[in-house]
């Protein structure tokens, strides 16, 4: 396992490296340029030409590539073009508000599907099973953003029980109820319309599965306990296709949730990638894109891991 992982682990250099160089030219391939939000756009063509100096944007793009590349193996991520803050500090600034959101929806989402996904499959075709498939299609189908919408109109503008955006109140002192109400809405958004909806099918379809194989049928046949037979040998092994998943959902632990956060003006890693594709903030956009890639390797590798201390028929 070890030399699996070591292998693995060297194996994802190239592959960030290729994420790297294709990212950073396609950003800077894309119409618009930086200079022209930091300058007045009645200044000259050599004020214009001076800004573009300053950035290092006036050099061909490989050489610019060759630069960044080299400052960030350094640990040095570069400065923001709009406020010229350290990137890093930009970025951990906001880590922990998606981080929050991210695993607080994470735990409930399961906390939730398993159950109603277990309850659908051992009882199939029964009115449970009918019922749980409805709400997770109807999580399935959902855009976020309209969902989102319906919540805020529905909570904080009719009957103003929520707040409609932000953390927290403005001006206050920390206040962990006034936090929690902040993040309802979000978490039920990015919960039920994603991950739980998903979670919820894969389990049932997974544990339809593995009821039917040949160990189950002997397991019982042996005289076990029908709940020992479900929740030591049947779920254990139904588990697989969520941990895929989980591999799949680490990387919006950090990356966050784009669409969610611009919607509730959550100031999280999410609106950051919203505001540095639109102010063309170069640096700050491939942090987060590295961020995201690293994430997407790590989740698989972790994915990968789990298989094996979930099935010990599994060895790498």
């Amino acid at each position: 396992m070890r030399q699996y992982i070591i292998r693995r682990l060297f194996q994802a250099i190239p592959l960030l490296v290729g994420i790297s160089l294709v990212t950073f030219i396609v950003i800077h391939l894309a119409p618009g340029d930086p200079a022209s939000l930091l300058i007045d756009p009645q200044a000259s063509p050599e004020d214009f030409a001076r800004i573009r100096a300053v950035y290092g944007l006036d050099k061909p793009i490989p050489v610019q590539y060759a630069l960044w590349f080299g400052r960030m193996i350094r640990g040095d991520w570069g400065r923001s073009f709009i406020d010229r803050q350290l990137v890093w500090t930009k970025i951990w600034q906001r880590v922990p508000i998606t981080l929050t959101i991210s695993v607080i929806t994470f735990f409930i989402s399961l906390l939730v599907a398993i159950p109603v996904g277990v309850v659908s499959a051992l009882r199939q075709y029964s009115v449970l099973d009918y019922v749980g498939t409805v709400f997770s299609f109807i999580g399935l189908c959902l855009p976020n953003f309209w969902f989102g919408l319906m919540l805020m109109l529905l909570f904080a503008i009719k009957l103003g029980w929520l707040p409609s955006h932000g953390i927290a109140t403005y001006g206050t002192a920390f206040d962990l109820w006034d936090r929690a109400r902040h993040l309802i809405m979000p978490v039920i958004v990015l919960g039920y319309g994603g991950a739980m909806a998903a979670y919820m099918r894969h389990t049932r379809s997974s544990l339809l599965e593995v009821i039917r194989q040949d160990f189950i049928r002997t397991a019982r046949a042996k005289g076990l306990a029908e709940r020992v037979v479900i929740f030591k040998h049947a779920i254990r092994n139904a588990l697989l296709p969520l941990i895929t998943l989980f591999g799949l959902a680490l990387p919006g632990f950090l990356s966050g949730a784009v669409i969610t956060e611009q919607l509730f003006a959550i100031p999280g890693m999410g609106q950051l990638a919203i505001q540095s594709v639109f102010n063309r903030d170069y640096n700050v956009l491939m942090a987060i894109t590295m961020l995201s890639a690293t994430m997407v390797v790590v989740g698989n590798l972790v994915a990968d891991i789990m298989y094996a201390w979930v099935d010990p028929r599994i060895r790498y």
